[in-house]
């Protein structure tokens, strides 16, 4: 009984990392718009964290691959000219991940961005394991982000939680890992924050 009663309350604090699944784009759909950074391989572990209680919403993970995605499991973030599929963002350009960012920093939540350079070899397990993964049941978010990172070689170490904020602080223990946050303070409302960053990004590639 005391685990289930552990769970419900776990459960309810991650109520914000579930979404309504957005529908699958097609494969013709996804190759149009792939995209790969300029940069190095790298990972970007993104933790939203409450203002007021500073504990985390919602686990993400863009990774800097063959192509740059965003694995964003049970996540809320949608855009109308930015496809999906099975809780994979594609399409990541410096624009859209501004746009993710924004969507969620907001005056009831900022974000922390930790990223990590990493072999083309690291990065492209994880994109592998991001695009065969599935969807994620609300509130498994970071579950499902330790999921893929524990079968990344150098990333082992990791420990299970159900707690966004509890992976973010095992991540920024690694050798490497560069630790910014971002805040915006514009609507506490997530959903006239993604109304905001869909109309920004309609309106760029018109």
């Amino acid at each position: 009984m005391r685990n289930l009663l552990c769970l419900g309350a776990v459960l309810a604090v991650l109520a914000g990392c579930a979404a309504p699944q957005q529908p699958n784009a097609d494969a013709e759909t996804l190759a149009r718009v792939a995209y790969r950074h300029p940069g190095p391989p790298a990972l970007t572990l993104y933790t939203m964290i409450n203002n007021r209680t500073g504990r985390g919403g919602h686990t993400s993970l863009m990774i800097n691959a063959s192509e740059r995605v965003i694995f964003d499991p049970a996540g809320s973030f949608y855009a109308s000219v930015v496809p999906e599929r099975d809780d994979v963002i594609h399409g990541i350009t410096p624009a859209v991940e501004k746009a993710y960012r924004g969507a969620h920093a907001r005056s009831t939540y900022h974000v922390v961005v930790q990223r990590i350079e990493v072999t083309p070899q690291q990065a492209q397990k994880a994109y592998q394991l991001a695009i065969s993964n599935g969807r994620v049941p609300g509130a498994f978010c970071a579950q499902a982000t330790i999921g893929i990172l524990q079968q990344v070689p150098g990333f082992e170490s990791l420990d299970r939680t159900f707690y966004p904020e509890k992976l973010a602080e095992q991540f920024g223990q690694l050798p490497g890992v560069v630790t910014e946050r971002y805040y915006e303070n514009d609507s506490g409302d997530l959903q006239a924050g993604l109304a905001k960053s869909d109309a920004a990004l309609s309106a760029a590639s018109e």
